[in-house]
């Protein structure tokens, strides 16, 4: 065995691509992963951060469950200062920015939420459908 390789420390992935399964255990296996990258890059995202980050995932994951078909996956990249989290669907169809809702509403509030979470939104046309992206950037140390 190569000594080198033995004793050289294992590569922590940057980026992570996961399909997710259909249905409302799609948004909680999504959480999962995410949570996973976020943990083995602890210094490149701030703990607050790393919280907002979840939150997104579930509503961009939410949103896609309950308004298209799956397949449904999440690609999740982490570098110092950014994280950009992608959700893909089979549906072509761009997500609708619903009229001004209170804050007492219960439903359609998703990406509104993503953008007060500072998420700057981006619909990304597949061939199987699209992919709805959010950046969210912060000071890099």
């Amino acid at each position: 065995m190569d000594t080198a390789l033995a004793t050289a420390p294992l590569a922590r992935p940057s980026t992570v691509h996961h399909p997710l399964p259909p249905g409302p255990q799609a948004a909680r296996e999504a959480r999962r992963m995410a949570a996973w990258l976020l943990a083995v890059h602890p210094v490149a995202c701030p703990h607050d951060t790393t919280e907002d980050i979840l939150v997104i995932v579930s509503e961009l994951t939410a949103n896609a469950v309950q308004h298209a078909p799956p397949p449904y996956a999440l690609t999740l990249s982490v570098e110092s200062g950014r994280a950009g989290i992608a959700l893909s669907d089979a549906s072509p169809s761009l997500p609708r920015q619903h009229a001004c809702r209170g804050r007492l509403a219960t439903r359609g509030r998703g990406l509104e939420i993503i953008r007060a979470l500072g998420a700057e939104l981006f619909v990304s046309p597949a061939p199987l459908g699209k992919q709805v992206i959010a950046v969210v950037t912060w000071p890099a140390h």
